[in-house]
């Protein structure tokens, strides 16, 4: 979940946005990322050791900020505030730290849209129905990952979950070139998916040719269908 939330400092297309912790694991989840979190060494980017660089403009730090304001505003918890950041050496640099919240909701802006930056947020069910029933009513669909030692569990979340890239224990669930690469509902622009089967279709003629070598002559017409 770290590397997910925070590698390449969340500016990319498949970074996770939201966890949603089912049942009791909530307290202990966000324990566990805040302690991890707080150990990540934030560099310039090209720097032994660094786990997360700056954010690519002045304008995407700006805009994340907003968005850590807007989720205080609206009354999540803010666990770890990446605000105000200075890199020794480097700043000017546009510098976050990770961030995290707790107790979102799904009517707050910092989880209905994407932050595209460190910024991680926790959202609390009871159950297992109602994670799915969570994640299939956003209006995104583009990946998806599901941490499980039940098979069972993994199984129904695959089938039910309205999700164009589903991981079992995954972090970033992009598949291999063979495999359609793309998410559904506003997750998709367009209508063919990248990659696999769907991609080399849209760069496809097809031509069907249907071919009759009979062995003797002409039967006169047929009035069903050819079944050789």
């Amino acid at each position: 979940m770290i590397g997910a939330a925070y590698g390449s400092a969340g500016e990319r297309c498949m970074a996770i946005s939201v966890a949603v912790a089912v049942g009791d694991i909530a307290d202990i989840l966000v324990d566990k990322v805040a302690t991890r979190a707080r150990a990540l060494n934030i560099a310039d980017g090209e720097a032994a050791g660094a786990d997360m660089g700056p954010v690519v403009t002045a304008d995407a730090k700006q805009r994340i900020e907003g968005y850590i304001a807007s989720g205080v505003e609206q009354g999540a918890t803010l666990v770890m505030d990446g605000r105000g950041l200075v890199v020794a050496g480097r700043e000017q640099g546009y510098f976050l730290g990770a961030s995290l919240f707790d107790h979102v909701t799904p009517q707050m802006k910092i989880y209905q849209e994407e932050i595209f930056g460190p910024v991680l947020c926790v959202v609390r069910v009871d159950t297992f129905a109602e994670a799915v029933e969570l994640v299939n009513a956003h209006a995104f669909g583009n990946g998806v990952a599901c941490y499980t030692r039940d098979g069972r569990t993994a199984q129904e979340f695959a089938q039910k979950i309205q999700i164009g890239m589903v991981g079992i224990n995954v972090p970033i669930p992009v598949p291999m070139a063979w495999h359609s690469f793309g998410g559904w509902k506003q997750s998709l622009f367009g209508d063919h998916h990248s990659y696999g089967e769907e991609g080399v279709r849209f760069y496809t003629r097809y031509k069907s040719v249907m071919q009759r070598w009979p062995d003797s002559g002409s039967k006169g017409p047929e009035f069903v269908m050819p079944v050789n």
